[in-house]
């Protein structure tokens, strides 16, 4: 089968088209033929070099941690999925080509009314900002600020949050703002003066923030959050625990996805897809995601109809 894969870490030029052999599903597993996948900073930091714990490392490296396609083959005592399922799952590489295999809890049914583009790019995002929610106890009543509000993650946060009564007040570029109020949320431009246009937009105060930006954005919030408990940051993980503050629990679960694609069919969270790539160049997917600008989900398009 063809995939992007590296040889030796790099630049994304060492992101190459490839064939490795065609993965077989084993007991408990499913095999899934991929039609899109998403790409997330995640993949760009194991192309450069990064080795993350819970991963299973083999040469060629295969970056790609998000996907949806048809189920094209069952391992026994799988009695979840069936050959010719519309699935999107997670994974923690391997996802960027045409097929991968993956424990049967690890994929949950595409919903109808999202496209193979929405369902690829999914599951990364959508988790990371339950996730980030549940971990600042986001509820009824709440003003969360979100910084990087227009990207991948923080496009869900804002919807999700916005669902359980809080007000959301979202920090972007002046080209995002209106974009963010499309998605419910207060705008705030980023840049010099943050500080003061956080607290005049909240001047009932900030009870928590998730952090998409760091720098100057996690200071402002741990000026105005009271409660460091209450702060999660996406990236500053190596200070953290000297800030006494969070970064979002790394769980993924094909319920909780299910859940956040059923959001998407009734309508009540919708997802940007910012740019799709075709596999071959997902080279030109990581310069962009390297960036750290745009808004909404870059994806990989891989097999077609």
């Amino acid at each position: 089968m063809k995939a992007a894969a590296f040889t030796t870490p790099g630049p994304p030029e060492n992101l190459v088209l490839t064939e490795v052999d065609t993965p077989e599903a084993g007991e408990g597993q499913v095999r899934v033929w991929i039609r899109a996948a998403g790409v997330q900073p995640f993949d760009a930091a194991i192309r450069q070099g990064w080795e993350p714990s819970m991963a299973e490392l083999t040469w060629p490296r295969i970056p790609g941690n998000e996907f949806a396609g048809v189920v094209d083959q069952v391992g026994k005592g799988v009695t979840t999925s069936e050959i010719g399922d519309e699935v999107l799952g997670f994974t923690v590489l391997r996802a960027y080509a045409e097929y991968i295999v993956v424990s049967a809890d690890q994929v949950t049914p595409k919903p109808a009314e999202m496209p193979w583009e929405v369902a690829g790019g999914l599951t990364g995002g959508a988790q990371t900002a339950y996730n980030s929610l549940d971990a600042l106890a986001v509820g009824e009543g709440d003003t969360l600020v979100v910084h990087a509000a227009a990207g991948a993650v923080g496009t869900i946060a804002v919807q999700l949050a916005k669902l359980r009564g809080a007000t959301v007040i979202g920090t972007a570029s002046e080209a995002n703002q209106d974009y963010l109020r499309g998605l419910g949320a207060t705008p705030v431009v980023y840049g010099d003066g943050l500080l003061d246009r956080l607290r005049e937009a909240a001047p009932q105060g900030i009870d928590a923030a998730l952090d998409g930006a760091g720098g100057a954005a996690l200071d402002a919030s741990l000026e105005l959050v009271k409660d460091r408990d209450r702060i999660v940051t996406l990236f500053e993980h190596a200070k953290a625990p000297e800030l006494g503050i969070k970064t979002s629990p790394a769980i993924r679960t094909a319920a909780r996805l299910a859940e956040i694609a059923a959001l998407y069919a009734d309508g009540k969270v919708t997802v940007h897809i910012r740019r799709t790539f075709p596999l071959a160049e997902a080279a030109a997917a990581h310069r962009e995601i390297e960036t750290g600008h745009g808004r909404g989900k870059l994806v990989l398009v891989v097999n077609g109809d």
